[in-house]
């Protein structure tokens, strides 16, 4: 082994504690980086491959009925490669021993063979058997929620009739990987389930014997979308169609995208800022370490070392500090990485498998990035360390002159012991390493505070969405629009103070070239149970006339603006196509919705009072009661508790974001405690010779300790307030990337948030007191004070 490699290795080990400080750093920002690009990577790839597997369809359209015939008709049409017809019908499900709303959606399955598109991944069990007339397969996340096992039963009402069904399997799909209910935002596994059905025994509940009312397709090679859903809505228009659709429009893939967007936003921006800020930290940490090393660097040149020697020499030492950083981020980003897919796959996703991997390029970006960091932060040093003549090297720095701090410029000196004017002055004898410090610790106090800052997002969006919009206690949907008088019969049900109806209406939104498939909402110009907000979350009546539009949908999809014409196409009834000015715009955090008045919405249908469904306010306790008479009504189809929809959000996107925060919070916390650790230790070893010289003269080591830990208790003080103009500035980097059609996160910074930044930062400094003091206590006054000549 080279004499420079037995020093690198004496070295590492001299300056282990800073080492594994340094190591802390890089580990925070790798780790960071590799557990969100390592999700999004194994979620984009397992799905790919559940979807090419089990022949996800890629075109869809619903209608009201069609006979088995027409099936030809759209088979014939030129792009189309595969097609597929079926039931589908909405249920309600009952469950013994559970009295919420249960409803279900049930699919049909050919009473002989395979599927030929969307086919099912049995977990366990086994498929229903040919011409069964009770036998269903369940989806597993209904499934599991409520313990059901092959050979169990449970009770559906279908079309008005209830029936018993056997469970035979539990399977997955990659049609409903993403299951909501109709109404609902966010997954409920145990308040909505799908299920799978011989096609013979569902058209007979359904009153559908030779015929059906979905149809999926897959696209031949060189076919374009849009000209098969033109041709496909052609066919079926007549058949009540209601505008057949392409798989980046169908309802589970829509969700599911938009969450891997978000994810794939996650793994780019918050490593970004993680690593930034540690390649920084990291830059301004190294060079003052090998600044301290300026002694050992003109030694070696005289000795005979070239420049080159000298460079490599430092550049192998922070590139082991990186490789050890790399190494342990990349492990412990792997493990919170397969931490965090799993969340995904148990509370949104429901994949039959996880195809978890690190990729390569992964690990060599991570890698390429810390190395970089480091080196960056070394060579300036060296180089201007080895340009000093040997003997001028060798020759400790020329101490600069003292003066008097601005402090005792004031007239305050007399209020000011002779070892807090040697910290006040020390602080302002070197500003540009001062300010550096406390930019470091700073940017480790903002780092805090973005790892925490989602979970007081989470929270004002839940209380904006569901107790100030969104007040009802429950949400009814309707199998199909009725009349406004059902809202009567609804509130004269025991329990129910207060009744709002609803209209909605799938459509197509279109300004010039943009476009956008979503339902329109009618609701009550001035409803006390479901309002719209401004941008200051107030109350605003819709106007008539008009559409009012969220935020989301207007600036960043649609890009309409007030007084804009925004073309409606309805897709159901008589399809009507209608211009509308844009009145207004409101604020939403979660879901994107286009809202009129009701009966503006009815006009433009060309209908009476017509409702799709109601918001009910209910008395407290009577609820039971409630639900049960609900369910026996067979124009309700759908029920959503306000109660259970802000469980599920919890349960859904909440918990994944709340996992994340955890992490995020503990890496951050990791560099916080690097960064004011090295600052300290570095610090120490720069005034070593002063502090042994103080011992000398008299002082005692709580003086000593006293001058060494004020100055860094003061940079950490002064780094605090700086540190939360950082982590707003984060904070509003992450804001502006989180734009989706799924929600928006709020730039809401609480008291916790600052407060977690502070402690980090305190507890930090106080921690790497007390490493120092204990390192005071050994100090060797002299072997410290021995010349170098």
């Amino acid at each position: 082994m080279k004499a420079l490699d037995r020093k690198l290795f004496r070295d590492l080990w001299h300056m282990r504690g800073q080492v594994l400080a340094i190591t802390a750093v890089i580990m925070g920002g790798i780790a960071t980086m590799a557990m969100s690009l390592s999700t999004y990577d194994s979620l984009t790839t397992t799905r790919d491959r559940f979807y090419a597997e089990y022949r996800f369809a890629e075109v869809f359209a619903s209608l009201k009925r069609a006979p088995e015939p027409v099936a030809e008709r759209l088979a014939a049409i030129p792009g189309v490669e595969v097609l597929e017809t079926r039931v589908r019908a909405g249920v309600k499900l009952e469950v013994a021993g559970f009295t919420d709303p249960i409803t279900g959606l049930i699919l049909s399955v050919p009473d002989v063979g395979e599927a030929q598109l969307n086919h099912v991944h049995l977990k366990r069990g086994r498929s229903v058997q040919p011409w069964s007339a009770d036998e269903v397969v369940l989806s597993d996340t209904f499934a599991d929620a409520h313990g059901f096992q092959p050979g169990d039963t449970l009770a559906a009402i279908i079309n008005g009739k209830r029936k018993r069904l056997t469970v035979v399997g539990v399977a997955v799909s990659p049609e409903y990987v993403y299951q909501i209910a109709p109404g609902a935002m966010f997954p409920d596994f145990k308040r909505y389930g799908v299920l799978w059905m011989g096609r013979s025994a569902l058209a007979a509940a359904y009153d559908m014997e030779g015929a059906f009312n979905q149809v999926s397709l897959t696209l031949a090679r060189d076919a374009r979308e849009q000209d098969v859903i033109d041709r496909v809505d052609a066919v079926l228009a007549s058949y009540g169609g209601t505008g057949a659709y392409g798989r980046d429009d169908q309802f589970s893939n829509r969700f599911l995208s938009e969450e891997l967007k978000q994810l794939r936003t996650m793994a780019t921006v918050f490593p970004a800022i993680f690593l930034g800020v540690a390649a920084f930290l990291l830059n301004v940490v190294l060079s003052r370490l090998i600044a301290l090393q300026r002694d050992q660097i003109a030694i070696l040149k005289a000795f005979g070392y070239s420049y080159l020697a000298i460079g490599a020499h430092y550049v192998k030492l922070v590139l082991l500090m990186a490789v050890l950083g790399a190494a342990a981020g990349l492990a412990l980003g792997a493990w919170f990485g397969q931490g965090l897919a799993h969340v995904y796959t148990e509370t949104s996703f429901r994949f039959p498998y996880l195809d978890y991997q690190l990729r390569p390029g992964v690990i060599l970006i991570a890698l390429a990035i810390s190395a970089f960091a480091a080196v960056s932060g070394t060579l300036l040093s060296v180089v201007r360390a080895v340009r000093l003549p040997p003997a001028e090297g060798m020759r400790p720095e020329t101490p600069l002159a003292y003066h008097a701090s601005v402090f005792e410029r004031l007239g305050l000196a007399r209020w000011l012991a002779a070892p807090s004017r040697m910290v006040l002055r020390h602080i302002g004898r070197h500003p540009m390493k001062s300010l550096l410090s406390i930019l470091g610790i700073a940017c480790a106090c903002g780092l805090m505070m973005v790892g925490n800052y989602q979970k007081g997002a989470i929270d004002f969006m839940v209380d904006v969405q569901f107790r100030q919009a969104a007040r009802e206690d429950l949400a009814l949907t309707f199998i199909e629009p009725t009349s406004g008088r059902a809202l009567h019969e609804l509130a004269a049900l025991p329990g129910v103070d207060h009744v709002e109806g609803y209209r909605d209406v799938p459509a197509i939104l279109r300004f010039g070239q943009y476009r956008h498939r979503a339902a329109v909402f009618g609701i009550q110009p001035e409803g006390r149970l479901h309002r719209s907000l401004d941008s200051r979350l107030q109350p605003v009546a819709v106007p008539p006339g008009g559409v009012v539009l969220t935020d989301h949908l207007a600036n960043e999809i649609l890009n309409v603006k007030p007084g804009d014409l925004l073309t409606i196409e309805v897709l159901e009834g008589s399809r009507p196509v209608r211009q509308v000015p844009v009145l207004g715009i409101t604020k939403q955090y979660l879901g994107v919705s286009a809202y009129m008045q009701q009966d503006s919405l009815n006009a433009l249908m060309r209908e009476g009072n017509t409702v799709s469904g109601a918001y009910l306010a209910v008395q407290p306790g009577t609820q039971a009661r409630l639900y049960a008479d609900l369910h026996e009504r067979p124009r309700v189809l759908g029920m959503v508790a306000n109660k259970a929809a802000v469980q599920s959000f919890y349960a859904t996107i909440g918990e994944f974001i709340l996992f994340y925060n955890l992490v995020a919070t503990l890496l951050a916390g990791a560099i916080g405690f690097g960064v004011v650790y090295n600052s300290a230790r570095i610090s120490l070893s720069e005034r070593g010779r002063e502090l042994a010289s103080l011992r000398v003269l008299g002082f005692t080591r709580g003086e000593i300790a006293y001058i060494l830990l004020g100055d860094l208790a003061l940079l950490s003080l002064a780094a605090i307030p700086v540190g939360f103009a950082v982590g707003v500035g984060l904070v509003g980097i992450l804001v502006v990337a989180f734009q989706s059609e799924l929600y928006r996160l709020p730039l809401i910074l609480t008291p916790e948030n600052y407060a977690m930044g502070a402690s980090v930062i305190i507890a930090s400094a106080l921690l790497s007191g007390l490493l120092l003091w204990h390192r005071l206590g050994r100090l060797d006054l002299v072997a410290v004070l021995k010349t170098r000549e």
